[in-house]
């Protein structure tokens, strides 16, 4: 028995391609020092460095735009505040979804309890899909933004976004996408899917560390700060400045975990002409999207491989799409009326098979499903590195739980 199975991707890709560990430890040894804040060689190369991670970022998520609207932030929670803050400003209406995590439900409460702002929070289907024509009749004269996650991290049901944008665009009201379970999964085109803000995390399918995130905000658009401070731009202003990155960067940014999105991206790239059989004639983005369309494939194939076994499981309830639908690798089951703690830390101690008993930060989804008097549902998420050992461990292991 391995020391560990883990199939808990959805809450952190683990483990990282190894150039990322060893890039990350390398930059902040070599070149771990402010950037922009001086002219010496060691600063010029930490901005560099930045700038290139813009750049590919940029181009990874179909942006066309100046990449200096590419912003880091702390994490997803971190840039989806800035976000919904900074348009709600105004006050008048949002729209979401009942399939949101806390990082969106908890903002839109403060908004509505704090300072009077109307939201629409839009059911879903049982398999955990989001009629776009609902977003559209939800629309108001005063509506601010429509907040919506591409993946579910409960059910790994994936919504239309590019119908959801073109309802957006058409109104004129700004789409936020949340793209926590998709990004590095998925294909995202930014023009394409009609998104004009979307907020990243380093840590899950984007194969960074924690503490790294961020965001790309439209040309054309434009939010206030939600903090302000020292830049290394512009220091004789009173004010935050105007310009992209520094009006929403205030601050010393996270030098290593921008290293280790700039590795991570590097590797999807390679990932991308090795099955492209292309030894550097196509650019990022179509090296990316060949590697993302891989990745997903073998995700793909590991979760029809639970799916398949527990569907046909006694004792065993599915929740979510199914694998016909489109959907990321994340699965959520119960073993009969077991609380889903119980299961997971049986999974834990006997098997050593890593998962995510709970709500998952997602208590609508759980309301939906009926599951939070069971303490949630145990979620699966199987990753890119994952083998057939881990798959088959977690199956025994939920098989005897059940039995």
């Amino acid at each position: 028995m391995r020391e560990h199975y883990y199939l808990d991707n959805a809450a952190t890709s683990w483990p990282k391609p190894e150039t990322v560990y060893t890039s990350m430890d390398a930059f902040f040894r070599q070149y771990g020092v402010n950037p922009g804040r001086a002219g010496h060689d060691l600063a010029v190369e930490a901005e560099r460095m930045i700038v290139e991670t813009r750049r590919l970022l940029a181009a990874f998520f179909g942006f066309t735009g100046d990449s200096q609207r590419v912003v880091f932030t702390q994490n997803a929670t971190d840039s989806l505040n800035i976000a919904i803050y900074g348009l709600a400003a105004a006050g008048g209406h949002l729209i979401s979804t009942r399939l949101e995590h806390n990082s969106v439900l908890r903002p839109l409460y403060h908004l509505e309890r704090d300072q009077g702002i109307a939201v629409t929070r839009v059911a879903r289907d049982a398999f955990g899909y989001i009629d776009p024509e609902d977003i559209r009749r939800a629309l108001r004269p005063d509506t601010r933004a429509v907040v919506v996650n591409h993946a579910s991290n409960v059910l790994g049901s994936v919504q239309d976004i590019a119908a959801i944008g073109a309802i957006t665009r058409e109104a004129g009201v700004p789409l936020v996408v949340d793209t926590c379970q998709s990004a590095g999964v998925l294909s995202i085109d930014m023009q394409a899917l009609g998104i004009d803000i979307l907020t990243f995390t380093g840590h899950k399918g984007l194969f960074g560390p924690m503490g790294i995130g961020g965001m790309i905000v439209r040309e054309g658009l434009d939010l206030p700060p939600a903090r302000v401070g020292g830049t290394g731009v512009d220091s004789i202003s009173r004010f935050q400045p105007d310009e992209y990155p520094f009006h929403l960067e205030a601050g010393t940014v996270n030098i290593p975990g921008i290293a280790g999105l700039n590795a991570a991206q590097k590797w999807f790239a390679k990932l991308g002409r090795e099955q492209l059989d292309d030894a550097g004639e196509v650019d990022h983005a179509q090296a990316c999207v060949a590697a993302l369309q891989h990745i997903d494939a073998r995700e793909r194939e590991h979760i029809a491989t639970l799916e398949s076994a527990f569907r046909d499981m006694p004792g065993v309830t599915v929740y979510g799409p199914g694998n016909n639908g489109a959907r990321v690798a994340t699965l959520s089951v119960n073993v009969d009326a077991l609380p889903a703690d119980q299961v997971g830390a049986m999974l834990d101690a006997d098997y050593h098979v890593c998962v995510r008993p709970g709500l998952h930060c997602a208590p609508l989804v759980h309301e939906d499903e009926g599951t939070v008097a069971q303490k949630g549902t145990v979620r699966l998420a199987p990753g890119y590195f994952s083998d057939e050992e881990d798959l088959q461990q977690a199956i025994e292991g939920i098989r005897d739980i059940a039995s």
